[in-house]
């Protein structure tokens, strides 16, 4: 036996590691595995796997949502509550939908999520329209490969999309992102 033989699987990624507990009640996509998942205080499941975010719905369904679509994850160790913040497509912070998670352990589940949504950004640039105020152009893309690049405009409070110079500040911060990332 080697020296290495007793170690084996010890010094694995945290991401390949079983979560401790009974296993989620989660369906998740062909082809995807859970690499890590959290019980709300509620009852349903929360898990991640490296394409997407699965909610348990009830017994037989699971909702699904893409890392790329994630816009924000934000952790509230006070009240150990997970709030995961969808992207909007038109760069609205008001329409925004709010997943919010409390969790009994997440630890490994928070890790996830930080990894995937960060692995999912290709590219963020913000463009000042007054001042500090202005639009930023993200390029999203999912962490495991296998489709196109998304590209979001977020808006920081106080700007107003319909205004016609800021949409013409944000197809010329699109196009020069474009060229950036080699999409142009």
């Amino acid at each position: 036996m080697s020296p290495a033989g007793p170690l084996r699987g010890v010094f694995r990624p945290w991401w390949r590691t079983r979560a401790d507990g009974p296993r989620p009640d989660l369906q998740v996509g062909r082809g995807e595995r859970l690499l890590a998942w959290a019980r709300t205080d509620d009852g349903r499941d929360v898990g991640g796997t490296r394409d997407a975010l699965y909610v348990s719905v009830d017994g037989s369904r699971s909702s699904r949502l893409r890392w790329e679509r994630v816009d924000a994850a934000d952790w509230d160790a006070e009240t150990s509550t997970l709030a995961v913040t969808e992207a909007d497509d038109a760069g609205r912070t008001d329409a925004r939908v709010v997943h919010r998670f409390r969790l009994d352990d997440g630890a490994r589940l928070l890790e996830l999520v930080r990894e995937r949504v960060t692995a999912s950004v290709l590219l963020q640039r913000h463009v000042p329209l007054a001042g500090r105020r202005g639009v930023r152009v993200v390029a999203r893309r999912a962490p495991g490969g296998g489709s196109g690049v998304t590209w979001v405009f977020q808006y920081d409070e106080g700007v107003d999309p319909t205004d016609p110079v800021v949409q013409a500040a944000a197809a010329e911060a699109l196009a020069s992102a474009r060229d950036a990332v080699g999409l142009g």
